[in-house]
């Protein structure tokens, strides 16, 4: 059989067990050991010294491992604190069609309740502690909104349950976990102190009554309640045994150890025999103890009871159990039965009479209200192993249902970790556009996301193991697009001619942006409406052509008379006398018509544009309300054919593109050299967050495919959550 090792870490004691379930539900104990803490290394129930309270389970582990002779490595625990904080709340899920319900559908509605606890807790969390979840139990489930005992078998379009979620302080179950990994150990499961407790002293038959359970430890007493056939609350409260020990410490005036040594001697002999620091040894009644702990042991009665009333809707119980060490000093149940307003026969301890189907294989140990907790510890692993497992993610504790199937990603789904810091992410882009066509002009592509687990690299699909360490440093953003004016085809490759005393020159098309005039390093901006100018004055025409025009001599254009700031538009004729002129090389020439080479003359864009810019920014808004040409005497020949595909091809001319089909639609992918599936993400809308428990199935042309597979051109793509 396969053992279970069981470890109940209180304030005083660290109680290890070990054993298995048989197929008739009997427990049985195949060895089991008590070791004391060696100094008050816990106080009510919270680890306060982890290294020595790690030397304790370790020694506790290595005389297990002696007992069975085999090692032990994993270990449930339980936890336990004064910050307790339970949410009770309602979750349902709805099935796509009438559906078998399995049990993995349970686990999942489980999860979803936590999440909605989790949810809920944030939003009345008034204190500074970071909580974390430590246990739930189901109160009542649902099918097609009637409420039922089991759900798992039956048929059902609508399933639902009422939950109680258990949280406590991040710090506490940090505590835990540090102590267990020092002593060799790792934590296979988790539970809450109260739900352990309950699981053994009250059956689920006793359940219908109401009924508190209370587990009177050294530093906690832990609360359960049951009504209606569920638990329906959980509570704990910092009073305990230990309040019993430090005033016999100081009444007797003895150390803390003998002080525990004469606690539990007045338990069970009419007579206590003890050394105080004098070192004189004292016989004394069982009784003087009694009356020495009675104040405080009505003081922890009160405060159960008022805990009690609390949980139960401020009213009492039907019967009340008690378990626990601290639970057994004399008087208390009979204080709690006058504080609860019960008949003494009604508030008992629980010790051998519900642990009828635990088997001890040791034949010398008794059945004892002690042993109620480390034993609810093994069986709780039966009733939730597998179905979570816990990872550290980014510093933070998480708790994921496990079906067989978890990675890196669903741990980060689970903790909200960001969508689009998973993957690359590029820089701004840059929309705009020329001459009334939209461009778009994206930005650099960044770093994807770097995944290490357990401080190994990693990736997002890398498998989770229980109890690792991940840590994601988020995806970063590429550059931003930078474009200037001086790239754009519009720029480089548009010109105009005018015919100058009957020869043809060519000039390139001016460049406004936002109805101004910009040079050529100007760097476009987004949503700046860029155009090409369709004109020159007659004075720019001369200043690019480098000539000196005879203002005492008629210009003409189209022989018509006109002076320097006529508008002269594509074409058009110009008649002038000139003082002087020069011509650039033609070498440097990129403007010339090829037929009339000898006879052109032009100079480059970058030159004229730096001697003309500055006047033309004063008299531009006088020269654009001067008569315009109709567009149809424009040449069209040598403008543009841009659209928005064209513009990202010629600006990214080295890049990919490729069109795959997702969810039954065509998605095109630009702006790498390879694709891979995550990449899909950054072009279609798809919440990765809306799990709710469920996996996401992800599938390339019929078959399962890895988030890092590379993608093809015309693969199709189906991409859904799966329904349990």
């Amino acid at each position: 059989m396969n053992n279970v090792f069981g470890l109940d870490i209180g304030t005083r004691n660290v109680v290890g067990t070990v054993g298995y379930q048989t197929d008739d539900k009997e427990f049985v104990v195949t060895a089991q050991y008590v070791k004391e803490h060696e100094t008050r290394a816990m106080l009510d129930g919270q680890i306060h010294d982890i290294g020595r309270v790690a030397k304790t389970i370790k020694e506790v582990k290595d005389e297990l491992e002696k007992q069975t002779g085999q090692p032990l490595e994993e270990v449930c625990i339980a936890a336990a604190g004064r910050v307790l904080k339970t949410v009770t709340t309602h979750v349902e899920y709805e099935y796509a069609q009438e559906s078998v319900v399995t049990g993995e559908d349970v686990h999942t509605l489980d999860l979803l309740g936590i999440e909605k606890a989790q949810e809920a807790l944030k939003e009345v969390n008034d204190t500074s502690y970071k909580f974390y979840c430590v246990g739930y139990s189901t109160v009542k489930f649902f099918l097609n909104d009637e409420v039922f005992i089991s759900l798992e078998g039956h048929k059902a379009n609508k399933i639902g349950e009422d939950i109680i979620v258990t949280f406590l302080p991040e710090d506490v179950v940090d505590g835990l976990y540090a102590a267990v990994g020092q002593a060799g150990l790792s934590v296979a499961n988790m539970t809450l102190e109260p739900i352990a407790a309950i699981n053994v002293a009250i059956p689920e038959n006793y359940r219908m009554l109401n009924i508190a359970l209370v587990d009177v430890g050294a530093g906690t007493s832990d609360i359960s309640i049951t009504r209606d056939g569920s638990i329906i609350a959980y509570g704990m409260i910092p009073h305990a045994g230990d309040e019993l020990t430090e005033v016999i410490v100081q009444h007797f005036l003895v150390d803390f150890n003998m002080a525990e040594s004469i606690k539990l001697q007045s338990t069970t002999s009419d007579t206590v025999t003890y050394k105080d620091i004098m070192s004189i040894e004292h016989t004394i009644p069982a009784k003087d103890v009694w009356d020495v702990a009675a104040p405080v042991v009505d003081n922890i009665a009160q405060e159960v009871s008022a805990k009690i009333r609390e949980l139960n809707g401020d009213k009492t119980v039907s019967a009340c159990f008690v378990v626990g060490g601290g639970g057994k000093i004399h008087g208390f149940t009979e204080k709690l039965a006058e504080d609860l307003d019960l008949p003494e026969e009604r508030v008992a301890l629980r010790g051998e009479e519900v642990l009828g189907d635990v088997t001890f294989e040791q034949e010398d140990i008794k059945k004892d209200p002690l042993l109620v907790t480390p034993i609810g510890i093994c069986l709780n692993y039966y009733d939730q192993r597998n179905n979570f497992i816990m990872v550290r993610f980014n510093g933070e504790r998480i708790k994921l249902y496990d079906n067989n199937r978890l990675t890196i990603v669903d741990a980060a789904l689970q903790a909200g970790f960001p969508n689009d810091e998973l993957f690359p992410k590029r820089g701004t882009p840059i929309n705009f556009t020329v001459n009334g066509v939209a461009r778009l002009v994206r930005g650099e592509a960044g770093e994807g996301a770097v995944v290490t687990m357990n401080g190994k690299p990693a990736s997002i699909n890398t498998p989770l193991e229980p109890n690792s360490e991940i840590i994601i440093e988020p995806s970063t953003a590429g550059e931003a697009a930078v474009y200037k004016i001086s790239q754009l085809d519009e720029y480089n490759h548009s010109v105009i001619t005018f015919i100058i005393n009957g020869r043809r020159v060519s000039c390139p098309r001016f460049v406004q942006v936002n109805g101004e005039l910009e040079p050529e390093d100007y760097s476009i901006r987004e949503n700046d409406v860029i155009e090409t100018r369709n004109y020159y004055t007659v004075r720019q025409i001369a200043q690019f052509m480098d000539l000196v025009i005879d203002t005492d001599q008629m210009i003409f254009v189209n022989n018509e008379e006109a002076d320097l700031d006529t508008l002269v538009y594509e074409n058009f004729s110009v008649e002038w006398k000139t003082d002087e002129y020069g011509v650039a090389r033609i070498d440097n020439n990129n403007y010339n018509d090829t037929q009339e080479s000898d006879n052109t003359v032009a100079r480059t864009s970058e030159q004229m544009m730096n001697q003309v810019l500055d006047e033309l920014h004063d008299d531009f808004a006088k020269e654009a309300e001067a008569s315009a040409v109709p567009e149809n005497e424009l040449s069209e020949n040598e403008l543009p054919k841009n659209d928005i595909q064209e513009e990202i091809h010629e600006e990214d001319s080295s890049e990919n593109t490729i069109t795959v089909i997702v969810n039954g639609e065509p998605i095109e992918l630009s702006g790498k050299d390879t694709y891979i599936f995550v990449d899909i993400f950054t072009h279609i809308s798809f919440d990765l967050q809306a799990g709710k428990g469920r996996a996401i199935a992800t599938v390339i042309n019929g078959r399962d495919a890895q988030f890092s597979e590379e993608l093809h051109e015309g693969d199709k793509i189906e991409l859904y959550w799966k329904e349990n």
